[in-house]
């Protein structure tokens, strides 16, 4: 699967964008791997977090995006952006097996296990199984991310964690892992 031209066109732009009017500052972006199917799984704090995780990396990501993002006057930037559709009031086979293709084609996947964004400071809503289940079934890395702070110059953080394989087909016991990684950076970084 080639990656989106219009994706790879705008990705300078954007980045150039955000610098300007956020100044995210992007921690520990050498744990992201060069090379290889990896799922970039974080906390959700606002509709511009995709655009900092874009900004964050050179690897084009494809996002699992809700479903709704698809309809509309607007509906076919999202297609061109290589952005997955989620229904996220049912079960998502088809969506699941897109992103998994993704990965074994040595892409990027960002997902928000939370599966919308949480205003409330410091906690996390209760995670969906996507993440860890794609990245079990692919063999690939998963790299656990944390935005922190307020979309105001300057104030924006990422923190991406060490990646690392999912090992056991325990994804109840794998989801509460990755949730206390993502946790554990919110806390550690926290402004």
């Amino acid at each position: 699967m080639k990656e989106s031209k219009f994706y790879i066109l705008i990705r300078p732009v954007l980045s150039f964008l955000l610098r300007i009017i956020y100044n995210p500052r992007i921690i520990h972006k050498e744990n992201i791997p060069k090379n290889g199917g990896v799922v970039l799984a974080g906390n959700h704090t606002h509709n511009f977090d995709c655009l900092c995780l874009i900004a964050s990396t050179k690897r084009p990501i494809h996002f699992l995006a809700k479903i709704e993002l698809f309809h509309g006057p607007f509906g076919f930037i999202f297609r061109s952006l290589g952005l997955i559709p989620v229904n996220r009031k049912k079960k998502n086979k088809k969506a699941l097996e897109d992103a998994c293709s993704i990965l074994e084609d040595n892409k990027v996947i960002g997902i928000f296990p939370e599966s919308t964004y949480h205003k409330e400071k410091g906690t996390l809503l209760p995670f969906k199984i996507g993440a860890v289940k794609m990245a079990y079934e692919t063999k690939c890395k998963i790299v656990p991310f944390a935005i922190v702070g307020k979309y105001k110059w300057g104030r924006i953080k990422i923190i991406y964690g060490k990646a690392y394989t999912i090992l056991s087909d325990n994804l109840e016991k794998e989801n509460k892992i990755l949730k206390e990684k993502i946790c554990k950076l919110i806390q550690e970084n926290e402004v």
